[in-house]
């Protein structure tokens, strides 16, 4: 079999991976991973199965590369710049809120297929497996940014702090404000922020009287 390649290095090879890349998606949003073979992507994508052969040598690694293309796409990294870009702990886990109702609603058609499938569909949950080791490790650095702070709330540590937070990465929870409740996404933001804060943040240590600490008495 011809070895596939890893890098596209010109025009036309780079669009035929996107087209692959995008019926990937496209059949998993209307049909599901049951759907999902090396033959459909490539009828989906108007190329032969040969020519999908050339750029993923498996199922497997096709779904497995959905997941960057998704985040290019979509727009993931620039999303998440502004949670780093905030000025403390408290702001950036706001904006981790707002991020989730940013991103989240445009992958969710691909995210409810894979969950729905994951336990008998090996390659549905190495996706899976992916996406949630990404949301883990930005929970436990926020998390770590407040204790770091001494603004995060007891009883939480760090670990059981993002625990939480990944389990509240929940596309049910975002369908159901979203689409059954027919919340907007700023409304899904603002509100989720109000919740992480209220229930992760401590309230800020009281400042030092004037003239600092151990300032001689008038």
């Amino acid at each position: 079999m011809t070895r596939p390649i890893d890098e596209p290095r010109n025009a036309r090879s780079r669009r035929t991976r996107s087209a692959i890349l995008a019926a990937t998606r496209e059949l998993l949003e209307e049909r599901g991973p049951g759907a999902l073979s090396m033959a459909a992507v490539a009828d989906r994508a108007g190329t032969s199965r040969r020519g999908v052969y050339l750029h993923f040598a498996s199922r497997t690694e096709l779904v497995t590369a959905l997941f960057d293309y998704l985040a290019e796409t979509e727009g993931l990294h620039t999303s998440l710049a502004r949670v780093w870009a905030a000025p403390d702990g408290p702001a950036a886990l706001a904006e981790w809120a707002r991020h989730l109702a940013r991103y989240h609603p445009r992958v969710l058609a691909v995210d409810q297929a894979v969950r729905r499938v994951r336990r008998e569909d090996p390659d549905a949950e190495l996706h899976h497996a992916r996406a949630a080791a990404s949301q883990l490790a930005h929970c436990r650095r926020l998390t770590e940014w407040l204790a770091r702070e001494g603004r995060l709330a007891p009883p939480w540590t760090p670990g059981t702090a993002a625990d939480l937070l990944r389990a509240l990465v929940s596309s049910d929870v975002i369908e159901t404000l979203l689409d059954e409740r027919e919340w907007t996404a700023a409304e899904l933001g603002d509100r989720l922020a109000l919740l992480y804060t209220r229930t992760f943040v401590a309230p800020a240590p009281a400042p030092l009287p004037q003239g600092g600490r151990g300032a001689a008495p008038a």
